[in-house]
């Protein structure tokens, strides 16, 4: 007892206990000294103690750190070279008719990193979930309303791929990962180019430069360069009753060499079979004909391989 309880703790004890009294408590068992406690066995899968760090822990935890960004500060974030905007146009019922195409358009959200298009992504419904005379529209952010009257549309036009029923999930996505990886980047490469080639190369350069001078004081108002943004404006899914119909807007619809390598760039992403039909138009031939896909029709369709 003496070598467990200090004389104060031995009196207290003592005293408390009493043997004549039918009332008095069991006390409660001592507790052994710090220095023979005994202590957990040890194990290659749980430590019981914590080491101090060595210099090189230390030096992985900071480099962990830098990596992945601090406990306290937002997670790092991987940018996309441009910001883009999803819409989506509201589906029609039977009977009923949208007399303003842009009434029934409706801005999804904006995004401009591999994380927030994702978390969006997520959350959309896949083309075969979506009920006829449905759209979905992803635009660049220069691009004020997803309609052929945009200042950034409006010398432009677009490819367009009829798709049987099916397929479409698929393409869809391939296709908006295309275009938001920068697949595109290299179609506007060949401006230059076809202005300096054949007869009459100094007025089509300075129509050219006129053409750029208009476009940059129409979009004055939207804060970016026209040089800053891509030949792709954007790419839509219209989905329909017998077939899904995917379209690739882009900014020139004047330079063939241009349309050429958007087509050739569609086709490798996507990879299309070769005898694939694919359609242009225009987004001024549209506006004459109040029509996005009126051209003539093909029986051709884009097979599941």
């Amino acid at each position: 007892m003496a070598g467990y309880f200090s004389n104060h703790s031995q009196s207290r004890f003592l005293a408390n206990s009493n043997p004549n009294s039918s009332t008095a408590q069991t006390p409660a068992p001592p507790n052994p000294p710090a220095s023979t406690r005994p202590r957990a066995p040890s194990s290659k899968h749980f430590s019981t103690s914590i080491p101090p760090a060595s210099s090189e822990d230390k030096a992985q935890a900071k480099d962990k750190t830098s990596a992945n960004g601090s406990r306290n500060s937002s997670p790092v974030v991987h940018p996309l070279r441009h910001t883009w905007v999803f819409w989506f146009r509201q589906q029609r019922g039977p009977g009923t008719k949208i007399t303003n195409y842009e009434e029934g358009i409706k801005k999804v959200s904006a995004f401009s990193s591999v994380e927030s298009f994702w978390s969006l992504w997520t959350h959309l419904h896949p083309p075969s979930g979506l009920l006829p005379t449905t759209d979905y529209l992803l635009f660049h952010a220069g691009v004020r309303r997803p309609v052929w009257e945009d200042p950034l549309n409006l010398a432009g036009g677009k490819w367009i791929i009829r798709l049987r029923k099916g397929v479409a999930d698929r393409l869809w996505e391939d296709l908006v990962l295309a275009v938001l990886g920068d697949q595109f980047a290299d179609c506007g490469a060949a401006d230059e180019a076809s202005a300096a080639d054949g007869p009459g190369a100094g007025v089509k350069e300075k129509e050219k430069e006129k053409e750029k001078e208009k476009e940059k004081e129409e979009n004055n108002s939207s804060g970016a360069s026209s040089d800053e943004w891509p030949e792709i404006c954007g790419c839509t899914i219209s989905v329909r009753q017998n077939e899904d119909i995917i379209s690739v807007w882009n900014r020139c619809d004047a330079d063939a060499r241009v349309k050429e390598k958007v087509k050739e760039t569609i086709r490798r992403v996507l990879n299309l079979p070769p005898m694939t039909v694919m359609e242009y138009k225009s987004n001024n031939d549209s506006m004459q004909d109040k029509s996005s896909f009126r051209v003539p029709a093909s029986s051709d369709r884009t097979p599941l391989s």
